[in-house]
């Protein structure tokens, strides 16, 4: 059986290095609100926690990318990695974002959504192959430019480096998903 301690828990703000403290108020002052999932461990290295934070408000709260497209992208990482906490995270705000629920169970599946729009099997295709062979092809980079842009498209990119190093952390420190009501963790 696999040991899922989390090796990285919230450290109490007594126990906080000014760094740490200063890191942390910036974060609860922002949208997200408080340390939570990857921060919490990411707060072990303030500097990169602060930075990182700015990277993931902007692809998450402002990027060209419209915020279906956005989420949907952020679950295709997930299920990749599967990061449970990031998939219980972001499944209620793409199906909030008009993401279908078939296409949800899909994805957790493991298999190709046969209900998915254009917009998001383009998605699908650009982050799965880029993931899968470390960059996509001319034709799906000219469709994708074509839908989202230049700015679109690197933003798609931003994303998908932001979520897998997001995921990464997360794996490695063990961090619990905790439980979100109608949303089924992923297989293991």
């Amino acid at each position: 059986m696999t040991d899922t301690t989390d090796r990285m828990p919230p450290i109490p703000r007594e126990q906080m290095t000014e760094a740490q403290r200063a890191a942390a108020d910036e974060l609860i002052a922002g949208p997200r609100k408080g340390v939570k999932g990857p921060f919490v461990p990411l707060l072990r290295s303030p500097e990169l926690m602060a930075r990182l934070q700015k990277v993931g408000e902007y692809l998450r709260f402002g990027s060209a990318l419209p915020q279906r497209l956005s989420e949907f992208a952020t679950l295709l990482v997930a299920r990749h990695w599967t990061q449970q906490f990031e998939w219980a995270v972001h499944v209620p705000l793409a199906i909030a974002a008009g993401t279908l629920p078939a296409t949800i169970d899909a994805l957790r599946a493991g298999i190709r959504p046969a209900t998915m729009s254009d917009d998001e099997a383009l998605l699908h295709d650009f982050v799965n192959e880029l993931v899968d062979r470390r960059g996509v092809s001319d034709a799906l980079y000219r469709d994708a430019v074509g839908r989202l842009g230049e700015h679109g498209v690197l933003d798609l990119i931003g994303l998908v480096g932001y979520f897998t190093t997001i995921s990464m952390v997360l794996n490695v420190a063990r961090t619990p998903a905790g439980a979100v009501e109608g949303v089924a963790p992923l297989p293991t």
